[in-house]
Parts: structure tokens; sequence; C-alpha cells
């Protein structure tokens, strides 16, 4: 029964991720689609692409992140949670990473236990960012370089160096600022 009670309780909050995927809190006109493949954030509305960038992504390769420490930028359907300066990157864009689904496989795959789903889960219910303490790892973004020389931007335009998040140049970041809310939704994909 207690297995029963478990698996209902982590079905519905994956019936709350569907629901607050579609609705974001603050959305605005502007989707980010990213290509870890093809190193491109591309800015679009309605349909139409509005800007495109360059990026770098996690140097952990191919396929999503699913543990701390994995350098793997995440895949899936997120959302920004919060937008910052920051000292080291020159500006952050928070993702709402782990989401729902990427708990469910963490719990699933036994990374995370079920208390741990559920505090990921009530954080969605209240469209709050979820903890970024657990193993599944979190402080996943898109940012800039910080401060910067030349061999950053070589490093930067030649490989995927990051720990998982997307990252763009100082001045691409600036710009990318103007499209970007609270709720504005972010799309990974291979």
């Amino acid at each position: 029964m207690k297995i029963i009670m478990r698996h209902f309780l982590i079905l519905a909050s994956l019936f709350i991720f569907s629901f607050y995927v579609m609705t974001p809190v603050y959305a605005n006109e502007y989707q980010l689609l990213i290509s870890k493949k093809k190193n491109e954030l591309i800015v679009e509305s309605f349909g139409q692409v509005v800007k495109k960038y360059y990026i770098a992504s996690g140097k952990g390769g191919e396929g999503t992140k699913r543990l701390r420490g994995d350098s793997k930028t995440p895949l899936g359907i997120y959302q920004v949670a919060n937008v910052k300066e920051s000292s080291r990157f020159h500006f952050f864009i928070q993702l709402d990473y782990p989401n729902l689904l990427d708990a469910w496989y963490g719990y699933k795959n036994k990374i995370i236990d079920s208390n741990e789903f559920k505090r990921i889960a009530k954080a969605y219910s209240k469209r709050e960012a979820p903890p970024q303490d657990t193993e599944l790892g979190g402080f996943i973004g898109i940012h800039g370089l910080g401060i910067t020389n030349e061999e950053k931007l070589n490093i930067h335009e030649s490989f995927d160096w990051t720990d998982g998040c997307i990252a763009l140049t100082n001045e691409e970041i600036n710009d990318l600022k103007k499209f970007v809310l609270i709720g504005t939704q972010v799309i990974i994909r291979e």
C-alpha cells in the first residue's frame, strides 16, 4: 500500500509539472531554444527567429544531466527561475533545474529518495526554484564568461567547457537579458 501511495504522489507531481510547464509564471513572448550539438541558442517569438547566439555547454558531453558533478547540460523543458549579476560569470540566468521529470528519473534510479522528490514537487507546486542541494545537482543556467582574455575567448569558441551550464560571451549575455523574464521557457535539446 505504501509503494502504491508513493507512486500515486509521484504521478500527481508529474501532472503538476505538465501544468507548470504549460503555464509560465510571467510568460513573455520569447522562448529560448538551445541545441547542444549545434552550439546555438535561438531566441524565438511566436515561431519566428529573433536572434541566434553561439554557445558552449557542459564538458560532460552528450546525454542529459542525471547526477551532481557529471558536467552535463540537462535536456528538457525548463523555465527561468532567477536572473542576477554574477561576479564569476558577469551575469547568470538560473533555470529551474531539476524539474519534476529530472526528479522522477533521480528517484527511479535511486539517486534521490522520496523526501527529496517531494521537496522538488513542493517547490514546483509553489512555483519556486527547486532545491539545489540534492545529488541531481543544481545551479544550472545561462551565463557569461566573467573576466575575459584572448585565451578564455579561444577556449569558449573551441570547446564545450562548462560544468553543465550554457555559456555566451559577456556582450551576448547582456543582449540576451532583454528577452528574458522569470518564467521564460527554455528548451534544451541534444
